[in-house]
């Protein structure tokens, strides 16, 4: 990597793009120019691997929602009663 590639205003611009990177709505060109920086940049790339993992464990539980505990559906019930 070039050492000009690795300023903060390129970060930025990289960081600015992640989300469409990891859903794949950019030109293949663009994705070579991410991936280069990528690789070279530690910093953007643990930015990437936060925001992959983010990604996929909300989807895990957009697929499996979690049950609310007892003590708290009961609660919410009860002040949902008190304020209607």
């Amino acid at each position: 990597m070039e050492p000009h590639e690795r300023t903060l205003d390129h970060c930025r611009q990289v960081l600015d793009q992640l989300n469409a990177y990891v859903d794949q709505e950019l030109a293949l060109e663009i994705c070579q120019k991410l991936d280069a920086h990528l690789a070279g940049c530690s910093d953007c790339q643990v930015v990437l691997d936060s925001l992959t993992k983010t990604i996929h464990l909300y989807r895990g539980l957009r697929e499996m929602p979690m049950p609310l505990p007892l003590d708290l559906e009961a609660r919410l019930i009860q002040q949902l009663q008190q304020h209607s």
